[in-house]
């Protein structure tokens, strides 16, 4: 995976209730899940990049808007960095699929909202490999849109 992907799942619903699935989603790669749990709308979580680890996001509970840029030097990346903007529900079954050398950037749409996380790196190597920049870089986060820089 050299750029970053969405696979979109299904959603069937009858009397007994709603099935959220993701057949075409392949396991290969990942090492380790977690949920991030937002209790407010206002936090905005990142930047967090990775030189070597993969990530897929998923919706459980809520919506996200999420930043996903690649980082092009990673001790002082470029200001100018185009910015993906990814908008995930619980109402549209999908996963987000991100490759090594992005950074990612999350805010919920509403409080209580639920992300479920996946990784392609145990938790010591993510450590190891964890670069944190500023959340007000590439993304207004106000508008949820990327930033427009002057040419």
């Amino acid at each position: 995976m050299s750029k970053v992907q969405v696979i979109e799942g299904e959603i069937f619903t009858d009397y007994r209730g709603l099935i959220s699935s993701l057949n075409d989603f392949d396991f290969e790669g990942v090492e380790r899940f977690y949920f991030i749990h937002h209790p407010d709308a206002d936090v905005v979580r990142g930047w967090h990049a990775h030189q070597f680890e993969k990530k897929w996001f998923y919706c459980v509970k809520g919506a996200f808007t999420i930043g996903l840029v690649k980082i092009d030097n990673w001790e002082h990346p470029s200001e100018n960095l185009k910015a993906e903007i990814f908008r995930l529900s619980e109402a549209k079954s999908e996963i987000i699929c991100v490759p090594e050398g992005y950074g990612n950037c999350i805010k919920a749409e509403e409080p209580g909202a639920v992300l479920l996380v996946f990784s392609g790196k145990r938790y010591e190597e993510a450590l190891a490999d964890s670069w944190r920049y500023d959340k007000d870089l590439w993304v207004d986060w106000e508008r949820g849109e990327a930033r427009r820089k002057n040419s």
